[in-house]
């Protein structure tokens, strides 16, 4: 019987090494290489009508998608399909680096490989470092989750408006992510 073979965790600094394979990027969960494909049209457009909205009703705030960040010290590099952060926090980042900790706003727009286990796990490492809202889009049923720290959860529909009152005076309209 052999012994069992003990895994090594990548760390940032190994990562950072690493080139991008063709058709996506890796990322860096729990001190392992995660592949995570280009994303199809639907979901880059909802990334995008996010980000549109936020930045013209967050102003103060750096608002983008595909964004690359460090939720905890080592062994972990993430990106969130779209992220705010404050424009001083942003002035911050080292520029051949990532930010440290999760931005203020992490969204992830449901595609088919997502699991209940990787959403979970996902939201648990952004509150872990500092988010203060994680939202969950699915663009077909045109609904956005949001979730805070302290385990509150609301479900929002095109019919609803969904407060900023963490990050600015003003409301987000559902109604406009799912807009054609």
């Amino acid at each position: 019987m052999m012994p069992p073979t003990e895994t090594k965790l990548l760390t940032v600094e190994e990562y950072a090494k690493i080139p991008d394979p063709p058709g996506g990027h890796y990322e860096l969960h729990h001190g392992e290489l995660v592949f995570a494909s280009y994303p199809i049209f639907e979901h880059a457009l909802a990334q995008k009508q996010l980000v549109r909205i936020l930045e013209r009703i967050c102003t103060g705030w750096f608002v983008d998608k595909e964004f690359a960040f460090r939720p905890l010290p080592e062994y972990e590099v993430w990106a969130a399909d779209v992220a705010m952060i404050p424009q001083q926090r942003f002035r911050t980042i080292p520029r051949k680096g990532w930010l440290e900790g999760s931005p203020d706003l992490v969204v992830e727009v449901l595609s088919p490989s997502n699991t209940a286990r990787e959403l979970y796990d996902r939201e648990r490492i952004c509150f872990d470092g500092g988010c203060s809202e994680f939202w969950i889009v699915d663009p077909n049923a045109k609904t956005i989750r949001v979730s805070t720290p302290d385990g509150v959860v609301h479900q929002y529909t095109t019919a609803d408006e969904i407060p900023l009152d963490r990050f600015v005076t003003g409301k987000l309209v559902v109604a406009e992510v799912f807009a054609e």
